[in-house]
């Protein structure tokens, strides 16, 4: 009986530390993935903000762009815009739908942000990254045709270029030198930079191919232009680069690309983002990827290291980390 009493006891005792060891896990806070496509982050003053296309089942999704914050890029807060999380809202812009692929930039002590609304091609203005930014006019950029995806570039000489996409016989990116308000291009510098013509950037041999989400830097004299190929939805969506003696091209496209994809980083559909420098100068590049390997959508967020390494971009793979929530 002593016997049968003494394992009952030891019973017990293991069942309740099980409960109370179950319990405290289940009371450990859970990460949570930022849900955003398209993303950017800009630098300021020791924070740093990010923006993307809007994701995940939310009641802001589709109303215009959220923005997170952190100061380590570990700890993610938010949303933090200004308007119930949102730093430009609908009603504030241009377009009431189709809010694609914001980047943020400062001139002149003011902040803007640069998006996409109704497949055309924007730019609101506000007095903090936080927002909330506002357009000054309810017509876009360019007025002709269909664009996405801008970014603008501004060279040693001060000159601003407008990179873009525009949608005709595939997603080709274009580029224009955009006026010192931001507001208008000069359209007699609207140039074609590159379509998707390499067998990685239309794996599927689609007729419309796509290349979209530019960044363009300088580095040493030489221009870099950092697109991503392939139809988003597709698995094979990836980062590649290419480079040129002129903001407006010939550009000779990178025999490494893609230097970013599914098969160096093992995420589907890993792409479309933007470069930015941390507070110690260590260059990053942030994009998206799909929900897991079954689902597309809501596209999570990460970062990954990229670095030039002489005159090519090199990718720390082992990097690539989500960002999430606190």
């Amino acid at each position: 009986m002593r016997k049968i009493l003494t394992m009952l006891s030891s019973l017990c005792i293991f069942v309740c530390c099980s409960q109370e060891n179950n319990a405290s896990k289940t009371t450990e806070p859970q990460l949570k993935n930022i849900l955003l496509a398209d993303p950017t982050i800009f630098y300021e003053n020791g924070n740093y903000y990010l923006y993307g296309t809007t994701g995940g089942d939310t009641p802001l999704n589709g109303q215009g762009f959220m923005v997170y914050t952190s100061t380590d890029l570990k700890k993610w807060n938010g949303p933090a815009g200004s308007q119930n999380g949102l730093a430009l809202k609908k009603g504030d812009s241009f377009g009431d739908k189709g809010f694609w692929a914001p980047q943020v930039l400062k001139c002149k002590n003011i902040f803007y942000m640069i998006y996409t609304a109704n497949e055309n091609i924007a730019i609101a203005s506000s007095n903090s990254p936080l927002g909330p930014f506002k357009n000054e006019s309810q017509k876009p950029i360019i007025e002709t045709g269909n664009q996405i995806d801008p970014f603008i570039f501004i060279d040693e000489d001060g000159k601003k270029y407008l990179y873009h996409v525009r949608l005709t016989n595939g997603n080709r990116i274009f580029v224009a030198e955009i006026n010192d308000d931001l507001q208008s291009i000069k359209p007699e510098t609207l140039t074609e930079c590159i379509s998707g013509t390499l067998p990685w950037e239309n794996t599927q041999n689609v007729p419309w191919p796509v290349t979209e989400g530019p960044t363009v830097l300088k580095h040493v004299g030489l221009y870099y232009l950092i697109y991503s190929a392939n139809d988003f939805r597709n698995p094979d969506y990836a980062v590649g680069y290419a480079t040129s003696k002129s903001p407006y091209g010939p550009w000779e496209k990178a025999v490494e690309s893609p230097i970013i994809s599914r098969k160096n980083v093992k995420q589907n559909g890993i792409g479309h983002g933007d470069v930015f420098w941390d507070k110690n100068k260590k260059m990053h590049y942030v994009l998206h990827t799909h929900f897991n390997e079954s689902t597309v959508s809501p596209r999570k967020t990460g970062i990954i290291f990229i670095d030039f390494i002489d005159d090519k971009i090199k990718v720390d793979s082992k990097s690539f980390r989500f960002l999430n929530l606190e």
